[in-house]
């Protein structure tokens, strides 16, 4: 009998995921991640985990496996917050749900179950794992959306690798979330009808501004409004000599000065904003709200426009760093000069648009067949082939 260890979250998507390993014939531990105790950056009054930790023990004992708790707050902080604080510093904004899995859940979490003596891990997440047989008799495996297109969450997963997905399992990949409420009533699982967390992976509800200001002080500065008919936004291109000077033009972001709008408020810190954020600014008085279209840390100066239709919050193309640039299919890996046409997405959620990758010695750039808002530093691009994710990388 094939064992597998599950990590038990106390939320619906990993009790149906459980029991339905359970029904497949498979041996099951339920694994808590207990991810934060640190007092010197509170999170929130509420204690989340302990009720989740709760119920993922109900659950384990309804569907009578054995279940554990393991600590990986130390790991946790190292690898997750630590990180999040270094890049809200730069001016950069993170993506906590998308380092988790790769740092926490499909690394340390991975190795722990391995040590137990799993065949596999499995997570309640919404996608599917697909498994090409090739002519030398290896596999090679591919990381498919969900079928409900509300709740894919393959995006979050854009960091793994062949390794990882070797030894992974999704059993609810295939199911809508109407269809596991339904599985977790039938079974009456506790967790039947609780709301999905929201909120930083497997820590809770966090107000990130309130978090952030633990470690990163308050710095008093501008709040500049750029009108939309800047100069930046209706230049006219330059003649360009081949297409990476055009896609290099195109990536490049728009450069401001105090001098090309005027102060229309004060703020914290520019390290608390993030492109496309239009809460917390403070600023009324305006025809349109306002939305942070960059912000310049070194300065301490948010610049904004009015509108989501600013023309400041729009760029085509981005670019990925070298060292940031993670094939989940390496044998679909792009060569320097080489092209491809994908579908990508700069964000959970958002639906998938054209774009057409080109592949340099120093990284690749992601070329949209129509404008994006608010392509953030930091964040991850992910791009598709059909329904499946074959690569990711950080926006630079």
């Amino acid at each position: 009998m094939k064992k597998v260890v599950i990590g038990l979250s106390g939320g619906v998507d990993s009790s149906v995921s459980a029991y339905l390993l359970k029904e497949q014939g498979y041996e099951v531990i339920g694994l808590f991640m207990k991810n934060w105790h640190d007092d010197s950056v509170i999170i929130s009054d509420e204690c989340p985990w302990v009720e989740d930790s709760n119920d993922a023990l109900i659950v384990a004992e309804k569907l009578g496996i054995p279940f554990q708790t393991v600590d990986l707050s130390a790991e946790y902080k190292e690898r997750i917050v630590d990180y999040m604080f270094k890049e809200y510093e730069m001016g950069r904004t993170p993506n906590p749900d998308v380092l988790c899995n790769r740092e926490i859940k499909f690394d340390v979490f991975l190795k722990i179950a391995l040590q137990l003596g799993a065949d596999y891990v499995a997570t309640g997440h919404y996608c599917r794992k697909g498994i090409i047989k090739n002519s030398d008799g290896s596999e090679t495996y591919q990381l498919l959306a969900g079928k409900d297109s509300n709740k894919d969450q393959s995006y979050f997963l854009c960091q793994l690798s062949q390794e990882q997905l070797a030894k992974t399992l999704f059993p609810i990949g295939e199911l809508s979330k109407p269809e596991v409420r339904k599985i977790a009533a039938e079974r009456n699982l506790v967790t039947a009808d609780k709301k999905d967390s929201q909120g930083l992976c497997f820590i809770g509800k966090v107000r990130l501004p309130e978090f952030l200001q633990q470690k990163l002080k308050p710095k008093k500065g501008v709040i500049v409004e750029v009108p939309s008919n800047a100069e930046q936004f209706h230049g006219t291109a330059p003649a360009f000599e081949n297409k990476w000077e055009e896609l290099a033009y195109q990536a490049e972001k728009k450069v401001y000065q105090q001098t090309d709008g005027k102060v229309v408020g004060e703020h914290q810190g520019a390290h608390y904003f993030t492109i496309g954020q239009r809460k917390g600014l403070d600023v009324g008085g305006t025809k349109e709200p306002l939305f942070v279209i960059e912000t310049d840390v070194d300065s301490n100066v948010i610049y904004t426009g009015q509108g989501k239709s600013h023309p400041g919050l729009f760029r085509q193309t981005l670019f990925v760093k070298e060292d940031e640039l993670h094939w989940v299919r390496p044998d679909l890996a792009l060569q320097p000069d080489g092209e491809m046409e994908v579908w990508a997405r700069i964000r959970y959620r958002q639906p998938l648009q054209k774009a057409k990758l080109y592949k340099t010695e120093a990284g690749l750039y992601v070329d949209f067949e129509e404008k994006q808002s608010a392509i953030t530093e930091g964040q991850f691009v992910a791009w598709y082939l059909d329904d499946e994710l074959i690569g990711s990388g950080v926006i630079s």
